[in-house]
């Protein structure tokens, strides 16, 4: 049998993880695959550094949270292909959650205009959707 969860405890679970991230959080765009996990040091070329807004995720609800308002960097760090995220708390180095990204429309856990950054360019998240497991 599958374990499930209740709506209620998906919510908490997305809200808890927010809250423990923080304000201010940072997420980076990084070349290659994520590492094994968060524990795990930072690999691939930062391609792209946002400071979210303050409330930067809405409120969890039926078992999900979406991104808020405009993610984008002025200014990319470097010319890459971005193949995966991580977000920070606000330190810039407590990893809290990683995943793939790709382009709009292509199925990755974070998306982008375009993958393909060039030094200086903006860049700006078109999505982030985070779904809590056990539905």
């Amino acid at each position: 049998m599958t374990i499930q969860m209740s709506v209620a405890t998906r919510n908490a679970m997305l809200d808890a993880w927010e809250t423990e991230t923080g304000t201010a959080a940072i997420i980076k765009g990084r070349s290659g695959a994520a590492p094994a996990t968060c524990a795990t040091a930072d690999s691939g070329t930062v391609g792209f550094s946002i400071t979210c807004p303050s409330d930067w995720l809405s409120a969890a609800a039926s078992g999900v949270k979406s991104k808020l308002g405009t993610w984008s960097d002025a200014s990319a760090d470097a010319t890459t292909t971005i193949g995966h995220f991580r977000v920070y708390k606000s330190d810039g180095t407590t990893c809290t959650l990683q995943g793939t990204v790709t382009v709009t429309g292509g199925g990755g856990d974070l998306t982008l205009d375009s993958v393909s950054v060039t030094a200086a360019q903006v860049v700006t998240i078109t999505g982030f959707t985070l779904t809590a497991p056990g539905a």
